[in-house]
């Protein structure tokens, strides 16, 4: 067990004495790792055919369900019932006093 550990201990300061070794620009070695397309300051990589028309398609069908309820159930924005007449309302109603209490 302890030889295990002494191996990794060891493995482990080799790769930091490289990773600390100067370059004879002046720059230290950086570990490159090449999992996924570069993108720094430019555009990321194009996405498939499929991704690009499927988003075509979801967005259509969104506008397309959207538009289609506001103009057929309308009544979700401007309510199913008429706004009653304010001008009609009692000062009773509106919790106003009448003008002589004092």
């Amino acid at each position: 067990m302890l030889a295990s550990r002494a191996l990794l201990v060891g493995r482990l300061l080799q790769r930091s004495a490289v990773a600390n070794k100067v370059n004879p620009t002046g720059l230290r070695n950086q570990i490159v790792r090449h999992g996924h397309d570069w993108s720094y300051r430019v555009n990321g990589p194009k996405p498939e055919m499929l991704a690009r028309v499927g988003a075509q398609v979801a967005g259509g069908f969104m506008w397309w369900w959207v538009l289609w309820h506001l103009f057929h159930e309308y009544e979700h924005i401007t309510g199913e019932f008429d706004y009653p007449d304010p001008s009609s309302w009692t000062n009773a109603e509106l919790g106003i006093p009448a003008d002589d209490v004092e």
